[in-house]
Protein backbone atom coordinates (compact mmCIF):
# COMPACT_ATOMS: atom_id res chain seq x y z
CA UNK A 1 0.00 0.00 0.00
CA UNK A 2 1.29 3.46 -0.84
CA UNK A 3 1.84 5.76 2.14
CA UNK A 4 0.10 9.15 2.14
CA UNK A 5 2.43 11.86 0.90
CA UNK A 6 2.65 13.59 4.28
CA UNK A 7 3.94 10.33 5.92
CA UNK A 8 6.53 9.40 3.32
CA UNK A 9 10.15 9.41 4.58
CA UNK A 10 12.10 12.39 3.24
CA UNK A 11 14.45 11.59 0.40
CA UNK A 12 18.21 11.68 1.10
CA UNK A 13 18.52 14.93 -0.83
CA UNK A 14 15.69 16.50 1.18
CA UNK A 15 17.22 15.35 4.47
CA UNK A 16 20.55 16.96 3.52
CA UNK A 17 18.77 20.19 2.68
CA UNK A 18 16.89 20.18 5.98
CA UNK A 19 20.10 19.58 7.96
CA UNK A 20 21.85 22.41 6.13
CA UNK A 21 18.97 24.76 6.86
CA UNK A 22 18.92 23.87 10.53
CA UNK A 23 22.69 24.39 10.78
CA UNK A 24 22.39 27.84 9.22
CA UNK A 25 19.54 28.71 11.57
CA UNK A 26 21.51 27.54 14.62
CA UNK A 27 24.54 29.48 13.51
CA UNK A 28 22.52 32.63 13.07
CA UNK A 29 20.94 32.24 16.48
CA UNK A 30 24.35 31.59 18.11
CA UNK A 31 25.70 34.86 16.75
CA UNK A 32 23.20 36.72 18.85
CA UNK A 33 24.16 34.91 22.08
CA UNK A 34 27.16 35.65 24.32
CA UNK A 35 29.93 33.04 24.19
CA UNK A 36 29.81 30.52 27.02
CA UNK A 37 32.65 31.09 29.52
CA UNK A 38 35.54 28.67 29.25
CA UNK A 39 36.09 26.24 32.11
CA UNK A 40 38.83 27.08 34.57
CA UNK A 41 41.19 24.08 34.66
CA UNK A 42 42.37 23.14 38.17
CA UNK A 43 45.00 20.44 38.65
CA UNK A 44 45.13 18.08 41.61
CA UNK A 45 47.75 15.60 42.79
CA UNK A 46 47.15 12.90 45.45
CA UNK A 47 47.13 15.69 48.06
CA UNK A 48 43.42 14.74 47.96
CA UNK A 49 42.61 11.24 49.16
CA UNK A 50 41.28 9.03 46.37
CA UNK A 51 38.12 8.21 48.31
CA UNK A 52 37.09 11.88 48.39
CA UNK A 53 35.78 11.88 44.81
CA UNK A 54 32.30 12.78 46.04
CA UNK A 55 33.79 15.77 47.80
CA UNK A 56 35.60 16.86 44.63
CA UNK A 57 32.36 16.88 42.67
CA UNK A 58 30.70 19.04 45.32
CA UNK A 59 33.70 21.37 45.57
CA UNK A 60 33.82 21.76 41.80
CA UNK A 61 30.13 22.69 41.71
CA UNK A 62 30.55 25.16 44.57
CA UNK A 63 33.52 26.86 42.90
CA UNK A 64 31.60 27.08 39.63
CA UNK A 65 28.70 28.75 41.44
CA UNK A 66 31.06 31.29 43.03
CA UNK A 67 32.90 32.06 39.79
CA UNK A 68 29.96 32.01 37.43
CA UNK A 69 31.86 29.73 35.07
CA UNK A 70 32.57 26.01 34.80
CA UNK A 71 35.48 24.47 36.71
CA UNK A 72 37.24 21.32 35.56
CA UNK A 73 39.33 19.28 37.98
CA UNK A 74 42.25 17.47 36.37
CA UNK A 75 43.77 14.72 38.54
CA UNK A 76 47.16 13.11 37.97
CA UNK A 77 49.05 10.46 39.94
CA UNK A 78 52.51 12.06 39.80
CA UNK A 79 53.36 15.56 40.97
CA UNK A 80 55.54 16.06 37.89
CA UNK A 81 52.59 15.43 35.55
CA UNK A 82 50.71 18.36 37.06
CA UNK A 83 53.79 20.60 37.00
CA UNK A 84 54.46 19.84 33.34
CA UNK A 85 50.80 20.41 32.44
CA UNK A 86 51.01 23.83 34.09
CA UNK A 87 54.18 24.68 32.16
CA UNK A 88 52.48 23.61 28.91
CA UNK A 89 49.55 25.91 29.81
CA UNK A 90 47.16 22.94 29.86
CA UNK A 91 46.09 23.98 33.38
CA UNK A 92 45.26 27.38 34.83
CA UNK A 93 45.77 26.59 38.51
CA UNK A 94 46.79 23.64 40.63
CA UNK A 95 47.09 22.43 44.20
CA UNK A 96 50.72 21.33 44.38
CA UNK A 97 53.37 20.33 46.89
CA UNK A 98 55.75 23.00 48.14
CA UNK A 99 58.70 21.43 46.31
CA UNK A 100 57.27 21.74 42.75
CA UNK A 101 56.34 25.33 43.60
CA UNK A 102 59.89 26.07 44.72
CA UNK A 103 61.32 24.37 41.63
CA UNK A 104 59.17 26.40 39.22
CA UNK A 105 58.72 29.75 41.00
CA UNK A 106 59.51 31.83 37.88
CA UNK A 107 56.52 30.23 36.15
CA UNK A 108 54.01 29.92 39.02
CA UNK A 109 52.54 32.39 41.47
CA UNK A 110 50.97 31.68 44.84
CA UNK A 111 47.18 32.01 45.01
CA UNK A 112 46.30 30.75 48.49
CA UNK A 113 47.61 28.45 51.20
CA UNK A 114 45.42 26.00 53.12
CA UNK A 115 45.18 26.52 56.85
CA UNK A 116 45.28 23.26 58.81
CA UNK A 117 44.64 23.08 62.56
CA UNK A 118 45.18 26.80 62.96
CA UNK A 119 48.32 27.19 60.83
CA UNK A 120 49.29 27.21 57.12
CA UNK A 121 51.97 24.60 57.78
CA UNK A 122 52.42 20.83 57.93
CA UNK A 123 55.20 18.32 58.67
CA UNK A 124 57.00 15.38 57.16
CA UNK A 125 56.40 12.28 59.26
CA UNK A 126 58.67 9.26 59.36
CA UNK A 127 56.48 6.26 60.10
CA UNK A 128 57.25 2.59 60.76
CA UNK A 129 55.33 -0.63 61.10
CA UNK A 130 53.84 -0.77 64.56
CA UNK A 131 55.30 -4.24 65.16
CA UNK A 132 58.89 -3.06 64.62
CA UNK A 133 61.05 -2.46 67.69
CA UNK A 134 60.45 1.16 68.76
CA UNK A 135 62.90 3.76 67.43
CA UNK A 136 62.89 7.54 67.70
CA UNK A 137 64.67 8.71 64.55
CA UNK A 138 65.00 8.20 60.82
CA UNK A 139 68.69 7.51 61.45
CA UNK A 140 67.78 4.40 63.49
CA UNK A 141 66.33 2.71 60.38
CA UNK A 142 69.56 1.66 58.66
CA UNK A 143 69.14 -1.40 56.47
CA UNK A 144 65.35 -1.24 56.47
CA UNK A 145 62.99 -1.21 53.46
CA UNK A 146 61.90 2.40 53.02
CA UNK A 147 58.99 3.83 50.98
CA UNK A 148 59.11 7.33 49.49
CA UNK A 149 55.93 8.86 48.08
CA UNK A 150 57.07 10.88 45.05
CA UNK A 151 60.46 12.27 43.93
CA UNK A 152 58.90 15.75 43.74
CA UNK A 153 57.40 15.61 47.22
CA UNK A 154 58.93 17.64 50.02
CA UNK A 155 57.59 15.60 52.93
CA UNK A 156 57.66 12.28 51.08
CA UNK A 157 61.16 12.56 49.62
CA UNK A 158 63.16 15.80 49.90
CA UNK A 159 63.13 16.15 53.69
CA UNK A 160 64.16 12.56 54.58
CA UNK A 161 66.79 12.57 51.81
CA UNK A 162 68.15 15.88 53.12
CA UNK A 163 68.29 14.38 56.63
CA UNK A 164 70.41 11.52 55.32
CA UNK A 165 72.56 13.95 53.34
CA UNK A 166 73.30 15.85 56.55
CA UNK A 167 74.38 12.49 58.05
CA UNK A 168 76.77 12.05 55.08
CA UNK A 169 74.85 9.24 53.42
CA UNK A 170 72.21 8.57 50.76
CA UNK A 171 68.98 6.56 50.68
CA UNK A 172 70.62 3.86 48.55
CA UNK A 173 73.60 3.50 50.90
CA UNK A 174 71.61 3.77 54.11
CA UNK A 175 68.52 1.63 53.50
CA UNK A 176 68.36 -2.01 52.46
CA UNK A 177 65.86 -1.13 49.72
CA UNK A 178 63.93 1.99 48.62
CA UNK A 179 60.93 2.42 46.34
CA UNK A 180 58.30 5.02 45.40
CA UNK A 181 54.59 4.49 46.06
CA UNK A 182 53.41 7.63 44.14
CA UNK A 183 50.97 8.70 46.85
CA UNK A 184 51.19 9.32 50.59
CA UNK A 185 48.21 7.08 51.25
CA UNK A 186 49.99 4.32 49.32
CA UNK A 187 53.02 4.76 51.58
CA UNK A 188 50.81 4.40 54.65
CA UNK A 189 49.23 1.28 53.14
CA UNK A 190 52.64 -0.19 52.28
CA UNK A 191 54.00 0.31 55.79
CA UNK A 192 50.83 -0.94 57.49
CA UNK A 193 50.81 -4.05 55.28
CA UNK A 194 54.49 -4.80 55.87
CA UNK A 195 55.57 -4.15 52.27
CA UNK A 196 57.88 -1.50 53.71
CA UNK A 197 59.38 -1.22 57.16
CA UNK A 198 59.13 2.56 57.15
CA UNK A 199 58.23 5.53 54.99
CA UNK A 200 57.91 9.30 54.78
CA UNK A 201 54.48 10.93 54.55
CA UNK A 202 52.64 14.24 54.69
CA UNK A 203 51.25 14.87 58.19
CA UNK A 204 47.97 16.27 56.86
CA UNK A 205 47.29 13.23 54.69
CA UNK A 206 48.37 10.92 57.53
CA UNK A 207 45.86 12.49 59.92
CA UNK A 208 43.12 12.61 57.28
CA UNK A 209 43.77 8.98 56.47
CA UNK A 210 43.51 8.19 60.17
CA UNK A 211 40.13 9.95 60.21
CA UNK A 212 38.82 7.93 57.27
CA UNK A 213 40.70 4.63 57.79
CA UNK A 214 41.74 4.34 61.46
CA UNK A 215 42.17 0.57 61.15
CA UNK A 216 44.94 1.00 58.54
CA UNK A 217 46.79 3.79 60.31
CA UNK A 218 46.66 1.80 63.56
CA UNK A 219 49.24 -0.52 61.99
CA UNK A 220 51.82 2.30 61.86
CA UNK A 221 53.75 4.45 64.30
CA UNK A 222 55.22 7.97 63.92
CA UNK A 223 58.91 7.96 64.90
CA UNK A 224 60.04 11.38 63.70
CA UNK A 225 58.36 14.70 62.91
CA UNK A 226 60.04 17.38 60.81
CA UNK A 227 60.02 21.12 61.49
CA UNK A 228 57.03 22.98 60.08
CA UNK A 229 56.93 23.66 56.33
CA UNK A 230 54.57 25.76 54.22
CA UNK A 231 51.43 23.76 53.48
CA UNK A 232 51.08 22.54 49.87
CA UNK A 233 49.76 25.68 48.14
CA UNK A 234 47.32 26.55 45.39
CA UNK A 235 49.25 28.15 42.54
CA UNK A 236 48.47 29.74 39.19
CA UNK A 237 50.41 30.00 35.97
CA UNK A 238 52.40 33.20 36.23
CA UNK A 239 50.85 34.49 32.99
CA UNK A 240 47.24 33.77 34.00
CA UNK A 241 45.18 36.96 33.55
CA UNK A 242 44.14 38.73 36.75
CA UNK A 243 40.48 38.43 35.78
CA UNK A 244 40.85 34.65 36.01
CA UNK A 245 43.14 34.51 39.03
CA UNK A 246 41.52 37.05 41.37
CA UNK A 247 37.97 35.61 41.53
CA UNK A 248 39.31 32.11 42.16
CA UNK A 249 41.57 33.39 44.92
CA UNK A 250 38.71 35.31 46.51
CA UNK A 251 36.47 32.25 46.40
CA UNK A 252 39.07 30.20 48.29
CA UNK A 253 39.69 32.93 50.88
CA UNK A 254 35.94 33.29 51.45
CA UNK A 255 35.19 29.56 51.83
CA UNK A 256 35.22 29.59 55.62
CA UNK A 257 32.78 32.53 55.67
CA UNK A 258 29.94 30.81 53.80
CA UNK A 259 27.90 27.91 55.20
CA UNK A 260 28.38 25.74 52.11
CA UNK A 261 32.08 26.57 51.89
CA UNK A 262 32.61 25.86 55.57
CA UNK A 263 30.89 22.49 55.22
CA UNK A 264 33.22 21.60 52.33
CA UNK A 265 36.27 22.62 54.35
CA UNK A 266 35.10 20.43 57.22
CA UNK A 267 34.91 17.44 54.89
CA UNK A 268 38.41 18.24 53.68
CA UNK A 269 39.75 18.61 57.22
CA UNK A 270 40.90 22.21 56.67
CA UNK A 271 40.16 25.46 58.52
CA UNK A 272 40.24 27.56 55.36
CA UNK A 273 42.67 29.27 52.98
CA UNK A 274 44.95 32.22 53.75
CA UNK A 275 46.64 34.77 51.44
CA UNK A 276 50.05 33.94 49.88
CA UNK A 277 53.15 33.99 52.10
CA UNK A 278 56.29 33.15 50.13
CA UNK A 279 58.45 33.03 53.26
CA UNK A 280 56.68 29.84 54.35
CA UNK A 281 58.57 27.98 51.62
CA UNK A 282 62.04 29.31 52.43
CA UNK A 283 63.13 26.13 54.26
CA UNK A 284 62.02 23.92 51.37
CA UNK A 285 63.90 26.18 48.96
CA UNK A 286 67.03 25.99 51.13
CA UNK A 287 66.92 22.17 51.25
CA UNK A 288 66.32 21.97 47.51
CA UNK A 289 69.24 24.31 46.79
CA UNK A 290 71.51 22.25 49.03
CA UNK A 291 70.37 18.96 47.54
CA UNK A 292 69.97 19.87 43.86
CA UNK A 293 73.58 18.98 43.17
CA UNK A 294 73.64 15.98 45.48
CA UNK A 295 74.42 12.54 44.07
CA UNK A 296 71.96 11.03 46.57
CA UNK A 297 69.06 13.12 45.29
CA UNK A 298 69.82 12.45 41.63
CA UNK A 299 70.26 8.70 41.96
CA UNK A 300 67.05 8.26 43.92
CA UNK A 301 64.99 9.79 41.14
Amino acid sequence: MRLPTRHRPASPARRRLLRAGLALLAGGMAKGLPAAPEALRFGLTPVILDDQIGFLNDWRDWLASQLGRPVTFVQRLKYRDITEAMLREELDMAWVCGLPYVQTRPFMSLVAIPCYRGTPTYHSLIITRRDLPPVDSLLALRGRIFAFSDPDSNSGYLYPTWRLHRAHTTPQAFFGKVFFTWAHRNTIDAVAAGLADAGAVDSYIYEEYRRHHPDVVAGTRVVERSPAFGFPPVVARDDLPAEDRAPFQQALLNMEHTPAGKALLSRLGLDGFVPPRRELFADIAAMWTEMSGSDGLQRAT
